[in-house]
């Protein structure tokens, strides 16, 4: 085996090499493609898939970005090598790229691309807030543009979608490794559900993905600048009315070099030479139309993209507009090919944070409607989910105050999502919003034709008041409509309606395209596929001459029988039982169990041929396929055993005198038959134990290959440990101090119980509405009350009193926040004292009332004896006195 230059040895020194000693001048042809990859956990076996799969001499570089301990010295170039003919290199800053290599970079930096070549970085976020995968591959979309590919293999998180967004953006072609196939799908399966992903394979099929998109993107691509020919200007001419047809969108005001880059990358993933081949392919495959469609829409943004310009409009252009906008007034905005709301989102974010520096004595609000052609972007920009990486361009202090974390990303908090309203709309064909203070329609101008621009400029000035603000993007601006629109800031792109003159032209409104075209040939109708002979034909086969075969678990239990077997299987005595190998007949036992376990073993398909069944008197001769089942998904694991009949050849005549056989003839035979049986058996357990012998040997080189990755998780479990006993320690005193609270708690609630039991009084607890919140023992003496009336109104159940007013005096007390007590006398010849008193929280905010009742009775008794006995007493007096 050759030895391949690599990166730092392990005294820290760097070997030799030209592509490490200083960048030589730019190259004229860079045009060898450079493959960046990125991987996190479980990205070591991935990548060994992934290299072992690619040719030595394959034209093509590879950048491989890996989540690595910042702290450990990298043997990944190492590990890499042993699986590829190519050489492997630890990156040096400055170090050139070539084809036929593969790059890894080092740990604990981040890592760009220029020009074809690679500058490290020391990186700037805290560690597990890192995205060097982001980072390169944004770095790769500017510099190779339609010519980057990014591939993302397993791992945790959301690292690298934001790159692959980027990489789409420029045209170039994304691939992602299968989940399934994935130790950690997180990575992969959250850019596939974003929508960026062009190809998807295992690890060892991408490879040859690449090169077969490579080899036809090729062949179809043209170079920048020229024009189309005729034939091809006629082709592209049909994909947009397919597109109309089936979307109701009209692409044919987009720019046509722009278009056919995308169709390129569509015909390039399906192996199509020819634009006229893929109108037919787009004619029989509805689906193809929708993903063209996608693929055309683009949808890359990001949370305050161009910060720079933000930052001007929430300092300079925002205020001006509250200055000229009327006490407590609303601002209207628009965002146009939104797309899944970062933009709009960024818009109300920017809005109430200049708010609060200007801190206005009036309540401004902003209304912001949101566009896009995209019905899904749409979808998914009302929900306001956002994956964690949105991190690398939202600062800490805005996703503290305007999100709320959640456990696969962040959403975007209730006042902010309240401003935006969703809606799909195209800007080209539907009416626009008008009576706008901000128009915000970044890169979108760029992908439209110069007449189409003519149009919508005049139109957005239409939608805008008076000084009403324009927001485009970094690479757009007003072209020759100065007189619509002054600068505000042109590095920014920030412009001001102008009050203008009469147009030299009349405005052109928005108008839907409904009827096709005439003289559009019906031939281009979407093609609905017709009966296929052959699929009619295998489904007659299947029904009349398909072989009996029996559907097993991998432990050999019958799930599913097709056909006639009854010459092959029979119900075993005793105990029902459907296990392939109890009903297996004599001379299939022996050989089924072998196949059957050499097929699990090896998940290929096994045959048995020649093999003899007794049954019904005679012998039959049966051929046996096994295999195990890996489509579809719903019969993975399963195992699929077809029994085939053979026509018997029959034995030739013998002459009367070979006839005769020795005595004990059969006895021979047998043993024979045993001997190569058990033959057969030895050499079946030879395999196997050979076979294991090899997984062994793998897995001991896999195990390894690992040991490096597994010390540097080590390292890494090791200080979360640390971390985690700091945590459970506080957590363990804050346990601490909350389980005193609930004892103090508790003893106080035990000691109010006490209380109000001791004292004889009722009382009863009511809220805002005079429902019923809680009351004491007692209280169902004077209200028929039980527990299950908490929550209703306390004057919808009986009472013994004869209060009719107190409902009434209990909302006085809450409007007038005073106290109210009267004596109230009961149906039962009770009477009791009852104060109204309103419900004080510990913050002083007036909860509800409280209502008492003190029994009074014994009171009211004496009063009315003592009364008594005053008027005797007087009448006493007043007798003696007239004496």
């Amino acid at each position: 085996m050759r030895v391949k230059k690599r990166g730092p040895l392990k005294n820290g020194k760097q070997p030799l090499s030209s592509s490490s000693v200083g960048a030589p001048p730019r190259p004229q042809n860079l045009l060898f493609p450079i493959v960046g990859i990125g991987a996190s956990a479980g990205g070591l076996e991935a990548l060994e898939q992934f290299l072992r799969h690619v040719p030595e001499k394959s034209g093509m570089a590879f950048v491989v970005v890996q989540h690595l301990d910042p702290n450990h010295e990298g043997l990944l170039p190492e590990l890499l090598q042993r699986t590829t003919g190519m050489e492997v290199f630890q990156v040096r800053d400055r170090m050139r790229v070539k084809p036929n290599c593969v790059y890894v970079i080092p740990p604990n930096k981040n890592m760009s691309i220029l020009h074809g070549v690679l500058h490290l970085f020391d990186p700037t976020a805290p560690r597990g807030l890192r995205l060097p995968i982001d980072y390169f591959f944004c770095s790769l979309a500017e510099d190779r543009q339609n010519g980057s590919i990014g591939v993302i293999l397993s791992g945790m998180g959301t690292d690298g979608s934001i790159g692959l967004r980027a990489i789409k953006e420029k045209a170039g072609v994304t691939l992602a490794q299968e989940p399934a196939s994935a130790k950690f799908d997180s990575m992969p399966k959250n850019a596939i559900d974003a929508g960026l992903v062009h190809l998807v394979a295992p690890a060892e099929g991408l490879p040859g993905k690449i090169i077969d998109y490579l080899k036809h993107y090729s062949v179809v691509a043209k170079p920048e600048g020229l024009p189309l020919e005729a034939k091809d200007q006629s082709s592209l001419e049909k994909v947009v009315i397919l597109l109309r047809a089936k979307t109701g969108h009209d692409f044919s005001m987009y720019k046509k070099n722009t278009i056919y880059r995308r169709i390129e990358r569509r015909m390039g993933i399906h192996q199509i030479n020819g634009i006229a081949t893929y109108v037919r392919f787009l004619q029989t495959n509805p689906q193809e139309v929708e993903l063209l469609f996608k693929e055309l829409l683009i949808g890359v943004t990001n949370f305050f993209r161009d910060p720079e310009a933000w930052a001007q409009l929430q300092a300079d252009a925002i205020p001006a507009l509250l200055a000229d906008c009327p006490a407590g007034g609303t601002l209207r905005a628009w965002s146009v090919g939104c797309s899944t709301g970062e933009e709009a989102y960024s818009l109300g974010i920017a809005f109430t944070e200049a708010l609060e520096q200007i801190k206005p004595t009036e309540n401004f609000t902003l209304q912001i409607f949101a566009t896009d052609l995209d019905q899904d972007a749409i979808d998914k920009a009302r929900q306001g989910i956002y994956p964690a990486n949105i991190a690398a361009h939202v600062s800490d202090e805005r996703l503290r105050r305007f999100f709320v974390k959640e456990a696969n990303g962040y959403r975007v908090g209730k006042k902010i999502r309240e401003m935006v309203t969703f809606a799909t709309q195209n800007v080209v064909m539907h009416p626009p919003f008008t009576k706008l203070d901000i128009l915000t329609c970044r890169n979108l101008l760029i992908y439209l034709t110069p007449e189409l621009q003519k149009k919508l400029l005049p139109l957005f000035h239409y939608s805008l008041n008076h000084g009403g603000i324009l927001f485009l993007g970094s690479s757009e601006a007003v072209s020759t409509f100065t007189h619509l629109f002054a600068p505000l800031s042109i590095k920014s792109r920030l412009f001001r309606r102008r009050e203008s003159a009469l147009l030299s032209e009349p405005l052109a409104f928005a108008s839907s395209f409904v009827h096709p075209r005439p003289g559009i040939s019906k031939e281009l109708e979407i093609l609905k596929p017709a009966d296929n002979l052959q699929s009619l034909a295998d489904q007659l086969l299947l029904q009349h001459f398909s072989p009996a075969a029996v559907l097993t678990n991998d432990l050999g239990d019958i799930l599913y029988v097709s056909g006639r077997t009854g010459r092959y299987l029979e119900p075993a005595a005793g105990k029902a039982n459907w296990n392939i190998f109890a009903m297996a007949r004599e001379g299939l036992r022996f050989d089924l169990r072998n196949a059957f376990q050499k097929a699990i073993r090896q998940s290929e398909t096994i045959t048995a041929k020649g093999l003899k069944v007794e049954a019904n008197g005679g012998t039959q001769t049966v051929d046996l396929t096994i295999q195990m089942v890996k489509n579809p998904e719903p019969l993975r694991g399963m195992v699929m055993i077809v029994f085939t009949d053979v026509a018997t050849v029959p034995e030739k005549k013998t002459s009367p005198r070979t006839r005769t056989t020795p005595v004990g003839s059969a006895r021979v035979l047998k043993l024979e038959q045993e001997l190569q049986e058990v033959s057969e058996a030895l050499q079946a357990t030879r395999e196997e134990m050979q076979s294991s012998q090899e997984e062994l040997t793998s897995t001991n080189e896999e195990l390894q290959s690992t040991n490096e990755e597994l010390q540097s998780t080590n390292e890494e479990l090791t200080t979360s440990r640390e971390e985690m006993q700091s945590l459970n320690e506080e957590l363990q005193t804050v346990n601490a101090e909350q389980q005193s609270k609930m004892d103090e708690l508790s003893r106080v609630n035990d000691d109010m119980r006490n209380l109000l039991n001791s004292t004889e009084i009722v009382t009863v607890f009511l809220d805002n509405k005079l429902n019923v919140r809680r009351f004491t023992t007692g209280a169902d003496k004077i209200f028929k009350l039980i527990p299950g009336d908490v929550g209703r109104p306390l004057s919808d159940i009986a009472s013994k009193l004869l209060y009719p007013d107190m409902a009434e005096e209990a909302r006085e007390v809450l409007r007038k926040l005073t106290f109210s007590e009267k004596q109230i006398s009961a149906t039962d010849e009770r009477w009791f004292s009852v104060r109204i008193m309103p419900y004080r929280t510990m913050d002083d905010v007036i909860a509800g009332v409280v209502i008492t009742f003190a029994d009074i009775t014994t009171f009211k008794t004496l009063e009315s004896e003592l009364r008594e006995e005053n008027a005797r007493l007087k009448a006493l007096l007043e007798s003696e006195g007239r004496k």
